[in-house]
């Protein structure tokens, strides 16, 4: 059998299509990254045995229309864009790469923090722009608190960093009864992590129970002068309520890696701060996760097909696997 592979995006790092070209794949790119309907209107015409799904959205549409495909895998561990759903309905399963991101993401998360706390992306600019801006009122980072939503291998890996800085990590993730590491404190939810939280750093998946967490209730309730760090989804933030809680001083700043609409449109309210770091969701993009999303991404799919499935805690809707 030579299976053919869809991957959604012009092109898949080396790791991924050596794997594929082993097995004698054939591999048809989506040239448009975006292109919805250009998705739809291939899986509707191939007969595509398995979708390594990068950022573009899998319908409902598209994952009915082909009678073929067996399995997903998201190149990432974030599903939002892929109906689930409509994968499960056909007992289709659908594969993340969990970990394959992790230091990246993790060591971006730092940079944002770093970077919103000390103002470093504003001087960076006033020096660039002949002005010799030297702002003296940056946060030290030492002795405060980190509040982490979302305590997975992300968070795992911020948290040591920001530990051995000296602040203290309280954390919150309803999957975990107790900490994988002793020195965190879990607590019983987000609404106990807010008071405590200098720097509140969110790392959970978007889907009904995330969306719109962080609002205009929940910002009032941390500290005066904290800081929010999303390398999550845009989505988690209620966006309108983060721009006031900046501009009134509730927040100091915040470093975003994502946001509900992206690309970010032009002159949005976000971009015109001077106490927001901003970066194209580009965490988990470095050369060094992107080969491991890609590899990962292939031999779930290919695994799959031989016979062969990967871990079932890879799996987001295990009861198809049944």
């Amino acid at each position: 059998m030579t299976p053919t592979i869809f991957v959604t995006a012009p092109r898949l790092a080396p790791s991924g299509v050596e794997l594929l070209d082993q097995a004698q794949a054939r591999v048809i790119y989506l040239q448009n990254g975006n292109d919805v309907q250009e998705v739809e209107r291939i899986m509707a015409s191939e007969p595509i045995d398995a979708v390594i799904s990068r950022t573009v959205d899998l319908s409902a549409t598209a994952i009915a229309s082909c009678p073929t495909l067996k399995v997903i895998s998201k190149h990432g561990v974030g599903v939002s864009n892929i109906d689930v759903d409509a994968a499960t309905h056909r007992g289709i399963p659908v594969y993340v790469t969990p970990g394959a991101n992790a230091q990246s993401v993790a060591e971006m998360t730092l940079g944002l923090m770093f970077a919103a706390a000390r103002r470093i992306a504003w001087m960076d600019a006033e020096l660039h722009a002949g002005r010799w801006s030297r702002v003296q009122d940056g946060i030290e980072l030492h002795g405060k608190t980190l509040g982490l939503v979302g305590f997975g291998q992300i968070g795992q890996r911020v948290a040591a960093v920001c530990l051995a800085l000296g602040m203290e990590v309280v954390a919150f993730d309803p999957g975990l009864k107790t900490s994988p590491n002793p020195a965190v404190r879990l607590v019983a939810s987000v609404d106990e992590i807010l008071p405590l939280a200098d720097v509140l750093s969110l790392h959970v998946p978007l889907n009904k129970h995330t969306r719109g967490m962080l609002g205009a209730e929940q910002l009032a309730r941390l500290p005066r002068g904290a800081i929010v760090v999303n390398t999550a989804r845009g989505e988690v933030i209620d966006e309108e309520a983060l721009i006031a809680a900046l501009r009134s001083g509730q927040l100091y700043a915040a470093g975003l890696d994502t946001m509900s609409v992206e690309p970010l449109p032009a002159g949005h309210a976000l971009a015109a701060l001077p106490n927001v770091v901003l970066a194209p969701h580009v965490g988990g993009s470095t050369p060094a996760a992107l080969a491991g999303m890609a590899r990962g991404a292939a031999r779930n799919v290919l695994g799959w097909l031989q016979g062969q499935p990967a871990d079932p805690a890879a799996c987001v809707n295990p009861q198809v696997l049944a």
